[in-house]
């Protein structure tokens, strides 16, 4: 029994490393969440057990939870890099599959129709404003600045303002409004699916999206000109791997116990 037992924490101390690994390995990557592994205990018994003999019999995997807390912010300069100041994801939608994504990797630039998308192709999502600036749905749209306006000046430019306000600018000097940055929220954030490129996907377990524009109930308000960066803590990370190879040897060294205790019953002679 204490080779299977042992084997379990073996199995377990494997996994550890391997998202330790991840998150070191994304520690330098835009928009990436850090994970944390979680164990639970494996006890064998009935009802007609005697509570004072039970004994366990290794521990499992429970959950690889997602941390979702805000990562240093980098000024960067471009326009269109966007930054999260708080709670929310960033909508995409992929024009070839029809997909949705959620992220928080705001590195999003034009195409060549004007659509406002990430270096994958995925169109950055608005909500749609009147006149005046004000969102008059929750409806999610492509992000599209016109390659001309109604005068035919040729677009120039797109800015973003705090609020999520998306501006696109023209030779006559005239701005016209292509929405506002649309965020999303889930009931469980780290039921989400992730489809790597630092993007993820809804579930079950996370619930549908519920949209809003920057600023509204606990959303953030939009940094334009920087990134989020990883949320990644080297030190900590460095310590968990620390830890969980002092695991590894433990259960690898009681296996080598075990081992040693059978050889000599083995060889016993009477």
């Amino acid at each position: 029994m204490s080779f299977y037992t042992s084997l379990n924490g073996l199995k377990n101390a494997q996994t550890e490393l391997s998202v330790i690994a991840n998150n070191l390995a994304n520690a330098e990557t835009t928009g990436f969440k850090k994970s944390r592994i979680n164990f639970a205990d494996i006890v064998s018994s009935s009802a007609s057990t005697n509570p004072k003999l039970v004994k366990g019999i290794g521990s499992t995997v429970s959950s690889i939870d997602q941390n979702f807390s805000l990562g240093p912010i980098q000024q960067t300069g471009a326009a269109l890099d966007l930054a999260i100041d708080g709670e929310g994801f960033f909508t995409k939608v992929s024009p070839v599959t029809g997909k949705t994504f959620y992220t928080r990797n705001g590195n999003f630039g034009l195409d060549g129709s004007g659509y406002v998308a990430d270096p994958t192709g995925s169109r950055l999502q608005v909500l749609p404003v009147d006149a005046a600036g004000n969102v008059t749905g929750l409806t999610p749209q492509d992000a599209q600045a016109p390659l001309t306006n109604a005068a035919g000046s040729d677009f120039v430019g797109i800015t973003v303002k705090t609020d999520g306000s998306m501006m696109a600018s023209y030779a006559d000097g005239s701005n016209q409004s292509i929405g506002k940055v649309a965020l999303a929220s889930f009931v469980a954030p780290t039921g989400l699916l992730q489809t790597g490129n630092q993007d993820w996907q809804a579930t079950g377990i996370s619930g549908t999206a519920a949209y809003n524009q920057p600023g509204a109930a606990r959303f953030g308000n939009i940094l334009s000109g920087s990134l989020e960066q990883s949320n990644v803590d080297i030190a900590e990370e460095m310590v968990g791997l620390i830890t969980a190879q002092r695991y590894f040897q433990a259960n690898a060294k009681a296996i080598d116990t075990a081992t040693q205790l059978s050889q000599t019953i083995v060889n016993l002679r009477t």
